[in-house]
């Protein structure tokens, strides 16, 4: 499959997937996901098929309707299939980050987890899955692939904060099959995780976060590993994920994946 094929399949995921729990609003050129239920809400982006240009005036347009709506000022699309998206975005006083945009080819195993360390998918009645659901969130929270101090502690901090009903949103989306986990453990409990969803045939690996205390140690590769893996043995024909940067990138290399292309996030910028 060509470069574009990939960008093509990989842009209409980006596009139904959020139509299972918003509804759409277009706006010219864009569309808007409104969510309709609990749970983060999703960005706006071009409107697939409508052919027409992106401008600054559209562009401040659906962010009006987005503070309207109390909603995130988030638009994300792949540069390869809007290529003037970009500008549109930075004329409208919006902070555009490139990310690359990466498909598995042939899977590579990952390097061998230190021992004691294991990865595994996680079930939905896991016992510690408020604590699998704050790793990303320290990890996030600490940006980068260097080590540091957040481990554990932090972790577990986090996850007594957690509400309720967004750890009971997570086990029905578990139960459901709308989203696949996986996890890699220790003597400390979990220390990876990451997701996937996946719809006609394309899979999203996203939120891969490892503790810093524990990272260049394979366990976010493991992670990923795992979840490329069982994408792959329901019939998913399509794996991709975006990286942070050229760096991260250069880790999921060795398990496969290549660039196809460039995933754009536009906000506002924050001091």
């Amino acid at each position: 499959m060509s470069d574009y094929e990939f960008i093509e399949r990989i842009d209409a995921f980006c596009d139904a997937v959020p139509r299972q729990r918003a509804r759409a609003e277009e706006h010219g050129p864009l569309v808007l996901f409104v969510p309709t239920g609990p749970g983060w809400p999703y960005y706006a982006r071009p409107r697939r098929g409508s052919g027409l240009p992106v401008t600054a005036a559209d562009v401040r347009s659906v962010r009006a309707r987005q503070r309207e709506l109390l909603i995130p000022e988030s638009f994300e699309w792949i540069e390869e299939a809007t290529p003037g998206m970009a500008a549109a975005a930075t004329e409208a006083r919006l902070q555009v980050k490139a990310h690359p945009l990466l498909v598995l080819g042939a899977p590579s195993p990952a390097r061998p987890l230190p021992g004691g360390i294991t990865a595994r998918l996680v079930a939905p009645d896991d016992p510690v899955l408020d604590l699998i659901w704050a790793v990303p969130a320290v990890a996030f929270g600490h940006p980068g692939t260097a080590p540091g101090e957040a481990g554990a502690a932090e972790r577990d901090k986090l996850a007594a904060d957690h509400d309720a009903g967004s750890i009971a949103m997570l086990r029905e989306r578990l139960q459901s099959g709308q989203s696949v986990l996986a996890a890699a453990f220790g003597e400390d409990g979990p220390l990876a995780a990451g997701s996937y969803q996946a719809a006609d045939g394309v899979a999203e690996i996203t939120g891969v976060g490892v503790l810093p205390a524990y990272r260049r140690r394979g366990v976010g590769a493991a992670v990923t590993a795992v979840l490329a893996a069982d994408a792959l043995a329901r019939g998913v024909g399509t794996v991709f994920l975006s990286a942070t940067d050229d760096a991260v990138a250069r880790v999921y290399a060795r398990l496969g994946f290549r660039g196809v292309g460039t995933a754009m996030i536009a906000e506002p910028a924050h001091d």
